[in-house]
């Protein structure tokens, strides 16, 4: 055996390589330095090559991953033992970790092409992935194996882990929904879909964020510097995509009226395949994402004559469509780049659906029986109309027949009820950019307004208001309408967001086409990701207690947790690990921020996209207000309070002035509270840059308590508080979104709501706006002090409290007190002896508020469809 020869395998006489684990794991900013012809590793690497030369037929499991993993430093990456890096070792480990993807990947297609079974085709904007080598170790249940083959050859597995950096393929819970979606092929009802994510590879991502001065300062996320070993470029597999021109009309010889689109401008969409491992499943799918590249690289009559920028102008403008998640579009510019990104990823797609589609030489009558595609908000809506588009134009069907297979084809997942994140393009842009695709829509619009009429004659106001097109100058297009009216499902988030969709979104359509067309699908997470990989003592703890790991794919075992919850062993074991996972979040903070944090404090966490919706603003007044009464007390009683560490992180939208303006003020509150001796042992004050996946992986498990404290009404569904449930954080929230299922699942003891209801929002904007209604005195009392200077010069502040507080949500005036009031605001809160047996209880209660209650309903409702399993080998 190999592990016998203690003589040159064994790796324990010297020191490990180590990597420096920064945020989001951005690689150390110092080179890496490649290991000298000496070094232990590298003669270690060249003895074991030897070895596993010699002996080829007897391999361990253990010898056939470091051959692999030997042989991509050798021949993928062209590098030797004695000429190697960390990052370079660690791509090795993960080409070896793709191979065997690739080849579950190839079983699981070919499989699936030999079934021919109905496939569900997710589009989304965003996937927010995230680190990928340890979720594949995990969902392969090799990380054991990987791990000993090489720590045998003086690697850690934890390194690699580390030298990963996120991909940058998305922002926020759109993202993470879809992402994990994708992961979630195996769970209590053994869903093992054939299913298809597609997206777009983004260069740069949205941005790397960085604090200069306490500000938000946006930079390029270079996260494919090194290349990205999970990816598989598809140069077969490359779509001609157009924009501008203009459109032709003719008759054909039955005396139809046929449109051709002559464009005028054309990209070429690239794809690059990422496969995604099921757990306890032979089933490994995939995420397709495009990259837009020129139809003309160089013009070399250009470059002859001296116009160099001209000659790479094509390539230039080409490649800035897949460059920037989100590009700001406070300009023109924006506007246009964001419509092309989106035209680009719909067309690019459905070429690709209906390629796959012609293979079985099914007739269109069966499209739809055979594709189910998924729109994750309303950027991939254009593609009801570019499905239209090619069935009429380019396949010859009829509008009606072409209309019938498009609106059993698309369903559609509504992410918000916020009337200024609906939406609209203009149509002078639309005309300009895509000319075909606004005709198509405009017909679209005219016959479901005659259906409407023949339903409601003369009722001109329900047709405005139901029309797709919304009348003023310029004319715009609604694209949630537009997802409506042309989707056979709309589905909300959460009980209440799909409520609220039904009655204050879509009413009027509800009316029309009945109430069974708009669904509630709750959003979920998966726990492979947010338990088993993020907290592997508390997954390992349970794996104990309930005698086996079923719980990873059979939710409800979960329930048996709460069996122990008075357990007092159980709960010493519970907090141990909580303070572990606290020590270590402090040790991250100490390396990158040099704040010391008391991981024995009361962890306050709100880590989530800056919006003002979401409330960041509140908190930071709350945490305000907590620090000037703590100054306030006598120095025995301050003694007697027991420590919180308040924790932000989260990015603002680049042109979004308001958000960004609230990080500058919890960063500059910070530096006051930090800094003050009299209560730095009492309240710190974090905020930890440049959110993401991996930071989530390690701040969710260390919270004791979260905020999820949107306004009543606003927050679609919200994942975070899901992740933090399934750790065994305790919530204090508003009733909003996903946390009111949470709470009917946790019990109210184990979640703390405060706030108004939504139907009362309105009420309280109504009597702020039209009465007089005085400011609450502990407000008040935060208001000033922030005027006064005392956090810094009160005029960079004055966009948030200068104005007039009318114009401002009323519901701060209303909530404020309630807010710390809280029983998980107060001061003695980390004393109360329910603590340890609500952690448990808010686990258990995770089976049934997870990501089951988002793949059942969905895979019925809006897909229609049946697991495929690949049988094992």
């Amino acid at each position: 055996m190999l592990g016998q020869r203690s003589s040159f395998v064994e790796a324990a006489a010297f020191v490990k390589p180590k990597t420096n684990q920064t945020s989001c794991g951005w690689c150390s900013t110092t080179s890496h330095k490649p290991w000298s012809f000496s070094s232990p590793p590298a003669r270690r690497l060249s003895h074991i090559q030897q070895y596993l030369h010699s002996n080829n037929d007897h391999w361990t499991p253990q010898e056939t991953i470091q051959q692999s993993f030997i042989n991509h430093v050798n021949k993928t990456l062209a590098r030797s033992s004695f000429n190697m890096d960390q990052q370079a070792a660690y791509q090795a480990a993960a080409l070896s970790v793709r191979d065997r993807l690739i080849d579950e990947w190839n079983t699981t297609q070919q499989y699936h092409s030999s079934q021919d079974p109905k496939r569900v085709y997710y589009l989304s904007l965003e996937f927010l992935i995230g680190r990928s080598l340890d979720n594949a170790l995990l969902n392969l249940n090799v990380k054991d194996n990987y791990a000993s083959a090489l720590d045998k050859i003086g690697f850690r597995v934890e390194d690699f882990i580390s030298e990963e950096v996120d991909a940058a393929l998305g922002n926020g819970g759109l993202g993470r929904l879809a992402a994990c979606f994708m992961v979630a092929q195996q769970l209590i009802f053994s869903v093992t879909l054939q299913a298809w994510g597609y997206g777009i590879r983004y260069t740069y991502g949205i941005f790397q964020q960085r604090i200069v001065d306490g500000y938000q300062t946006e930079y390029p996320d270079y996260w494919l510097t090194f290349g990205n070993p999970w990816e598989i470029q598809r140069l077969d597999v490359a779509y001609d995509v157009n924009f501008k021109g203009h459109v032709e009309k003719c008759i054909d010889d039955n005396g139809t009226e046929k449109f051709t689109w002559v464009p005028g401008e054309n990209v070429v969409a690239v794809a690059y395949d990422y496969p995604i491992p099921g757990f306890g499943t032979k089933n490994c799918i995939n995420i397709r994402l495009w990259s837009s590249k020129p139809k003309r690289e160089f013009d070399l009559a250009s470059f002859n004559d001296g116009n160099y920028d001209k000659s790479v102008e094509e390539q230039k403008a080409a490649e800035n469509i897949t460059s920037v998640l989100y590009p700001n579009d406070n300009h023109m510019v924006g506007k246009v780049l964001r419509l092309k990104q989106q035209y680009f990823f719909v067309c690019a797609t459905l070429q690709d659906i209906i390629r796959r589609f012609k293979k079985s030489s099914r007739p269109w009558s069966e499209f739809s029986d055979q594709v189910a595609i998924q729109l994750n908000d309303t950027h991939p809506t254009l593609g009801i109309a570019e499905l239209q588009r090619i069935l009429v134009d380019e396949e010859n069907l009829d509008w009606d027949e072409a209309w019938d297979i498009v609106t059993k084809t698309y369903s559609y997942t509504n992410h918000t009820v916020l009337p200024e994140a609906l939406e609209k393009w203009s149509v002078p842009l639309m005309e300009e950019y895509l000319p075909r695709h606004l005709a198509i829509i405009f017909n679209i619009n005219l016959f479901f307004l005659q259906a409407v009429e023949r339903k409601y004659p003369g009722d001109r106001e329900k047709l405005r208001r139901m029309s797709i097109i919304e009348e003023g100058h310029p004319q715009w297009i609604r694209m949630a309408h537009l997802a409506a009216v042309g989707s056979h499902t709309v589905n909300g988030v959460a009980e209440l967001h799909s409520a609220l969709v039904r009655s204050n979104i879509f009413p009027d359509f509800v009316e029309y086409y009945g109430s069974e067309k708009f669904v509630n699908v709750t959003n979920g997470v998966t726990p492979r990701r947010w338990l088993y990989q993020s907290n592997p003592l508390l997954a390992k703890l349970i794996t104990k207690k309930l005698g086996s790991d079923a719980f990873l794919k059979d939710l409800s075992e979960l329930e048996k947790v709460k069996a122990f919850a008075d357990d007092s062993a159980f709960q010493k074991e519970w907090m141990d690990i909580k303070r572990e996972n606290k020590v270590r979040l402090a040790k991250y903070i100490k390396e990158h921020l040099n704040v010391e944090v008391n991981p024995d404090a009361l962890f306050d966490v709100q880590c989530k996209r800056l919006h003002e919706y979401k409330r960041q603003f509140m908190n930071i007044l709350g945490v305000i207000y907590r620090y000037e009464k703590l100054k306030a007390l006598p120095k025995e009683e301050l003694a007697k309070t027991v420590p919180h560490v308040v924790i932000f992180s989260g990015k603002s939208a680049p042109g979004y002035y308001t958000a960004k303006l609230i990080i500058k003020l919890i960063n500059s509150v910070a530096d006051v509270i930090n800094q003050d001796p009299d209560t730095s042992d009492y309240l710190k004050l974090i905020f930890i840059p440049n959110y993401c996946v991996s930071i989530a992986e390690f701040l969710i498990p260390a919270s004791d308590i979260s905020q999820h404290i949107s306004t009543a009404g606003t927050e679609a569904s919200g994942t975070s508080n899901m992740k933090f449930v399934l750790n065994g954080g305790l919530i204090l929230g508003t009733v909003d979104g996903a946390n009111i299922e949470i709470g009917e699942c946790t019990g109210a003891e184990n979640i703390f709501f405060f706030g108004t209801l939504t139907p009362a929002v309105e009420d309280i904007r109504h009597d702020q706006m039209y009465h007089q209604v005085k400011m609450d005195s502990k407000l008040e009392s935060v208001v000033s002090s922030i005027q006064s200077g005392r956090y810094g010069d009160a005029g960079i502040f004055e966009p948030l409290l200068g104005k007039d507080w009318a114009e401002i949500d009323g519901l701060y005036r209303f909530g404020f007190r309630n807010f710390t009031e809280s029983p998980l605001t107060l001061l003695n809160y980390h004393h109360h002896p329910s603590q340890p047996l609500s952690a448990p209880i808010t686990t258990s209660s995770a089976s049934t508020s997870l990501l089951v209650r988002f793949l059942r309903p969905a895979l019925f409702f809006l897909w229609r469809n049946l697991p495929v399993p690949v049988p094992p080998v």
